[in-house]
């Protein structure tokens, strides 16, 4: 089967049964908006929420998936996955906790691992096209929580992927982007520049993949 791409974007999360997967509550309405202000992408307003074990998740080309406890995926959960990523679907995954040694980031990878084989989750290199795909960056750009000594007190200057047919399936982040744009979109305007444009970059060359 083929993942169904819709006319207008749509902000899919997952949800999963293990650990805790509706994080960072106002992040999608501040990408969708910030996909609004800077590109021609038709948008759906609202983020869609879908059980990761539910066929729905077939008609969303883009996924959302995050959490900072134990990711352990049921067995529907592990088979939709695995069957999503193979047949052109696209997830975005963000450790909450900005921690290469926290509960999820571990019990992630062991997942992806489990599913795709332990050297499938790889390190992009910095010039990767995700980087310039709309905005243009030297790579994945640091958080506050990064610079402010949270979770790992590490500066993570790499994202890993998951790459099927020459394109990233899955995109693994360790910064806690999620945290990061977790804010109202009205409170971008404080901002020196908006910390949400790489957001953009990962949405745009997702719907390109």
């Amino acid at each position: 089967m083929t993942i169904i791409s819709k006319a207008k974007f749509t902000f899919t999360r997952f949800s999963y049964h293990s650990g805790d997967w509706d994080t960072d509550q106002r992040m999608p309405s501040n990408i969708l908006n910030s996909l609004l202000e800077y590109t021609t992408i038709p948008i759906e307003a609202k983020e869609r929420v879908v059980a990761l074990s539910s066929p729905d998740i077939f008609s969303s080309p883009f996924s959302y998936i995050s959490g900072h406890k134990l990711v352990q995926f049921d067995e529907q959960e592990r088979a939709n996955f695995k069957k999503y990523v193979q047949n052109g679907g696209f997830v975005f995954a963000d450790d909450c906790n900005h921690d290469i040694d926290g509960l999820f980031a571990k019990s992630f990878e062991a997942q992806m691992a489990q599913l795709f084989g332990n050297d499938a989750l790889k390190k992009i290199p910095n010039d990767h096209p995700i980087y310039h795909s709309f905005f243009t960056f030297k790579g994945p750009p640091n958080t506050s929580f990064e610079l402010n000594g949270w979770g790992d007190d590490l500066i993570h200057d790499y994202l890993k992927a998951i790459t099927i047919n020459g394109r990233i399936a899955v995109l693994y982040s360790n910064k806690d982007y999620g945290c990061e744009w977790d804010y109202d979109f009205r409170n971008k305007r404080f901002l020196s520049e908006d910390n949400t444009k790489f957001g953009v970059n990962i949405v745009v060359y997702a719907m390109g993949s």
